[in-house]
């Protein structure tokens, strides 16, 4: 049909020519004849301000202007005959409601439909209007209507509409989508009783990267970033970015803290990789926190609150860890939240104090120099020693005061000692950054009135992120003063040589944890240590490892060339006065002893927990756990293969068999290996559903920590009887 046939099919079906005329008043201008009519009706198609479309009774389409199948890029010869519903789609996902079927089969009027080709769904959008059409007895003939390009105007509110939900950086959901969807996930799966995680991820180090690289180089680290995640995780899951280096993950359906674990271990490993920017190369970290629906929240501000406190704790763990929620975490948190804003009172009072660990040079078994580890002498909380008082000062504000309190401390207490031996001290990387740091080396030397070659400051390649020229100037300056330089934790992130070769340090110490696993796996890592050694050789530097525990590690080291060595095998860190009578006669010699390591590593565990056998739950205490196994003590007459539910508390059952027994102990032996909980201990890969105790009648909510209140009947009489003194100490 013509837009002529159109026009005429407008008046039922006559033709121009046999048309009665109508009055001004139906709408024709004086004296416009209805070819000067339909003249300016091809004008207006062709100038592509008003096409026109119209179909027959059965939703064919009989018309179409020439211009909106060229937008459309598809030929009008294939378009004209075919169902309308077949020739186009709904634009958008929120539009589909607004079926043009269901508008054409009832007869109705519609205007303002987006709609788009189905054979081109990336291609052209228009907006159509249709009117039904009867002709002079009242039947319906179709539809008559007009149509509109749109596309600019249509991508230009799906962009605004998506930046309202999505991050304009990374492309993630933003946090106000994200709180809509675990709203959603949260109400949907409460009703269907599924499980569902949340990961809460901030990012170490990111800061740094920003104040030294720029805001440019932060945005493109967070693109990089954003990327790896989405590779990281191979489910299906929603990702989204909060703010600044803030991300979270939805996981649905999984509640295994094994997998879980394995998640955000995968997740750590990838984002601490090196990144490639405009503004040079960077290694960054990210520490992870995880809750889980509904055993750690019911509601969408639990979970979260609790994915929160569970990253805190993690960051607190000494970062690049990842931690579950448990009860007792909202209480260490505020714990540690009062010591971080104790720091101040700790300087200004004195509470601060330096123990000093051994470095042994390899050859001579002689210390060479101490490493000062800063402790606090709390007035409340006692003794804070320097593993968790590094836990504390990561990240705050005090970083750089106490830094600067500890160099001027170590030159103090090393200038008592014998002058062969040295004293280390790590620098924080925000004090070696400060403008007067060389400055204050130098007055901490001359108050203490030690020669410079005895102070080796330890200094992270990460200040080498930093501004290049202040970087090279502040190390050409402390090797113009004479102080000893380290690159400390080499192997743990990018590992330039550029660093080497621009810095003038006389020590590389290999990073903990690549000596860690060389011991654990013996091959390709002790190569790399041996390559570390060889290279350090080559450049006349020393090397030295740190965390040695084992005979058979320390002999690899040594063979490997490493020269100075440090660890729990040789002593643990002592206070500054014992280091000062060791050294009374001028030199202090160290045996390795492994069985020293036993020793000062060995922790004892004894608390109360319950095992649950026929319906009665007993309490005893736990000795020891591992994976696969736990000693129990408390309980008499028990003989072996008795089965037990042991009860970990917060809603951690295992079920267990007494595989040995003597007395009031026993050897239990677990159903299911339990994992790792990220902070060093054990934990059950899943724990009994709340949704479990609601069918069984109790209100659905997280569990609280402690003894589990289920399906133990506490009344019944018990089989087994109690030891004279349970849960006491033998042995």
């Amino acid at each position: 049909m013509s837009l002529k046939g159109l026009l005429s099919s407008r008046h039922g079906g006559a033709s121009p020519a046999r048309a009665q005329p109508r009055p001004a008043s139906a709408g024709a201008a004086p004296g416009m004849s209805d070819g000067e009519r339909l003249a300016m009706l091809d004008e207006l198609e062709q100038s592509g301000l008003g096409w026109f479309w119209a179909s027959d009774a059965h939703g064919h389409l009989t018309y179409l202007s020439p211009t909106i199948a060229a937008r459309l890029d598809l030929a009008l010869g294939d378009l004209i005959g075919k169902p309308l519903t077949t020739i186009f789609a709904a634009a958008d996902r929120e539009e589909r409601g607004k079926s043009l079927a269901l508008m054409l089969g009832a007869h109705r009027a519609f205007s303002g439909m987006s709609l788009r080709a189905s054979q081109r769904p990336e291609g052209a959008v228009l907006r159509l209007a249709g009117q039904p059409v009867k002709d002079a007895q009242g039947n319906f003939i179709g539809f008559r209507g007009t149509g509109a390009d749109i596309t600019e105007e249509f991508y230009r509110e799906a962009e605004t509409a998506r930046l309202a939900r999505f991050d304009s950086l990374t492309g993630l959901s933003n946090r106000h989508r994200m709180a809509q969807h675990i709203d959603a996930t949260l109400t949907a799966f409460r009703q269907a009783k599924r499980n569902c995680a949340l990961m809460m991820l901030d990012l170490d180090r990111f800061k740094h990267v920003n104040d030294t690289l720029g805001h440019a180089a932060g945005d493109e680290l967070l693109k990089q970033v954003a990327a790896r995640l989405g590779r990281a995780i191979d489910r299906e899951c929603e990702i989204g970015r909060l703010g600044g280096d803030e991300f979270q993950v939805l996981l649905p359906d999984i509640d295994d803290r094994g997998v879980l674990g394995d998640i955000a271990m995968k997740i750590i490993t990838m984002l601490r990789q090196p990144y490639s920017l405009d503004e040079g190369r960077c290694v960054i970290g990210a520490s992870v926190g995880i809750a889980i629906a509904p055993h750690d929240g019911v509601s969408r501000e639990d979970l979260v609150r609790a994915a929160d406190l569970a990253l805190y704790a993690a960051k607190n763990g000494g970062r690049g860890q990842f931690r579950f929620f448990s009860g007792e975490l909202e209480n260490e948190t505020i714990f540690r939240r009062r010591l971080e804003q104790d720091l101040g009172t700790a300087l200004r009072d004195d509470q601060l104090f330096l123990r000093f660990e051994p470095i042994v040079e390899a050859g001579a078994g002689t210390v060479a120099s101490l490493e000062a580890h800063v402790c606090w002498n709390h007035a409340d909380r006692g003794i804070i020693d320097e593993e968790e008082f590094v836990q504390i000062i990561e990240g705050s504000a005090m970083q750089a005061d106490v830094g600067r309190w500890a160099i001027a401390e170590a030159c103090a207490r090393a200038a008592q000692w014998p002058g062969t031996v040295r004293v280390a001290v790590n620098v924080p990387v925000a004090l070696f950054l400060a403008d007067d740091f060389v400055a204050l080396v130098a007055g901490a030397l001359e108050e203490a009135g030690l020669a410079p070659t005895r102070l080796e400051l330890e200094i992270s390649e990460a200040v080498f992120f930093g501004d290049t020229s202040v970087v090279d100037r502040t190390l050409a300056a402390l090797f113009k003063l004479g102080v000893r330089l380290t690159l400390d934790e080499f192997g743990s992130g990018y590992s330039s040589l550029a660093y080497l070769r621009r810095a003038p340090f006389d020590a590389i110490k290999i990073d903990p944890k690549l000596v860690a696993e060389a011991e654990r796996h013996d091959s390709r890592e002790m190569g790399l240590v041996r390559a570390i050694a060889a290279l350090a050789g080559a450049l006349q530097m020393d090397t030295m490892a740190g965390g040695i525990e084992s005979a058979a590690l320390l002999a690899a080291l040594t063979t490997s060339g490493v020269r100075y060595l440090e660890g729990p095998i040789f002593c643990e860190p002592v206070d500054a006065e014992i280091a000062l009578a060791e050294m009374a006669g001028g030199t202090w010699k160290i045996d390795p002893n492994a069985e020293r390591t036993v020793r000062a590593r060995r922790r004892t565990v004894f608390r109360k927990i319950q095992v649950i056998h026929d319906d009665y739950a007993y309490e005893v205490t736990l000795r020891n756990l591992s994976r696969t196994g736990a000693l129990i003590e408390g309980l008499a007459n028990v003989p072996k293969g008795t089965q037990f539910v042991v009860d970990l508390g917060g809603g951690q059952l295992a079920v267990a068999t007494v595989t040995r027994t003597n007395g009031d102990v026993q050897g239990l032996e677990f159903e299911q290996s339990l994992v790792e909980d990220g902070a060093g201990g054990l934990c059950t890969r899943n724990r009994v559903s709340p949704y479990a105790l609601a069918a069984a009648g109790t209100p659905v909510a997280p569990l609280a920590p402690g003894k589990f209140a289920g399906f133990a009947n506490i009344g019944a009489i018990p089989k087994f009887g109690y030891a004279a003194s349970p849960g006491a100490e033998i042995g």
